[in-house]
């Protein structure tokens, strides 16, 4: 148990969202954003990461002198996994459990546009052109998801609830498994990847899975697949990518996730016309700023009695401990 108020930093991108005022009746706040954060860190135990994308925590770390524990208000925690932190004592959680199941609506909004040519009739509707097209059905369809944390479990429930006949890939290959059946090892998505019309990135990004999707994954997909990618865009070789998709390899992907965020202005990715591309969002919907804190609040209570806290991640391999992908 904490014998006195614990002191929080959030670290965040010149904007923090008013619902953190509730924080101050758990802790002495301090806000900084990037040029601030090496002010605030000295003394303080917990540093809230809101603004997840910044590079200005590895700079600061020395300035950490107190610091015991470190929440991150993103499921995905490759960009916080610096040496220094990975090495140190401190305590690194995520925000599992509040972007799962959007994340899923996402997708499968994903499968339905392009099933049903959605994207061809808004682009036809901003031309005023009327022209009939036949599209296909979902139901009976096979997806891969690769990545079978809880991000990837809510996709293949969601999928599965809609017709699709759903495997799984992760880092051990096996069978059984209640929400995938089939489980293929990541290390042979390139031997199994053309037995399937969608493939659905959720995987954590690690060593093991940068640049997992690339030139020779690609060449092996089922004509007509399409690829959707919600995990990290540095999960797929972006050049390999474009190459396929304008030599016809992908009949299209949806993208919520890049290689460079924002995507440039200059990227062949924003001018194909099978290419859906949105700005880091999927799982981004009304109400997720209260969830995210409310789980942060949780753990601070928890914190403050001592007792263990929730989504603590394994900081060698990337994501929740006790979870697989």
């Amino acid at each position: 148990m904490i014998s006195r108020t614990p002191t929080v930093v959030v670290l965040h991108d010149g904007n923090p969202p008013a619902e953190m005022a509730r924080i101050q009746d758990y802790a002495e706040l301090r806000y900084a954003d990037a040029d601030e954060l090496a002010t605030a860190l000295p003394g303080a135990d917990v540093l809230f990461v809101w603004d997840f994308r910044s590079d200005a925590i590895t700079s600061a770390w020395p300035h950490a002198d107190a610091l015991r524990w470190l929440h991150a208000a993103s499921a995905g925690v490759d960009h916080l996994l610096f040496p220094a932190l990975r090495d140190s004592e401190v305590l690194l959680t995520n925000s599992r459990g509040v972007f799962d199941r959007p994340m899923a609506e996402y997708v499968l909004g994903a499968v339905l546009t392009f099933a049903k040519d959605l994207h061809t009739t808004l682009r036809l509707q901003d031309r005023k052109q009327w022209r009939h097209r036949v599209t296909e059905r979902i139901e009976g369809k096979n997806a891969l998801v690769v990545g079978t944390g809880p991000i990837g479990r809510a996709i293949a429930r969601q999928l599965t609830a809609a017709g699709l006949s759903v495997s799984g890939a992760g880092r051990v290959g096996r069978s059984g498994d209640p929400d995938f059946g089939d489980v293929h090892a990541s290390s042979d998505l390139a031997h199994v990847i053309g037995a399937f019309d969608y493939v659905v990135l959720a995987a954590p990004l690690t060593e093991q899975t940068k640049g997992l999707v690339d030139a020779e994954v690609l060449a092996h997909c089922r004509p007509g697949a399409r690829l959707i990618n919600v995990g990290r865009g540095e999960l797929v070789a972006e050049t390999d990518l474009i190459a396929a998709l304008r030599a016809g390899k992908l009949a299209g992907a949806a993208l919520d996730v890049f290689e460079t965020e924002p995507l440039p202005e200059t990227s062949p990715l924003w001018e194909l016309p099978n290419v859906l591309v949105s700005p880091h969002m999927s799982g981004d919907t009304v109400g997720w700023v209260d969830e995210l804190v409310n789980l942060f609040l949780t753990n601070l209570r928890s914190y403050t009695d001592g007792t263990q806290l929730r989504n603590v991640v394994d900081k060698h391999r990337g994501y929740v401990s006790g979870t697989e992908h």
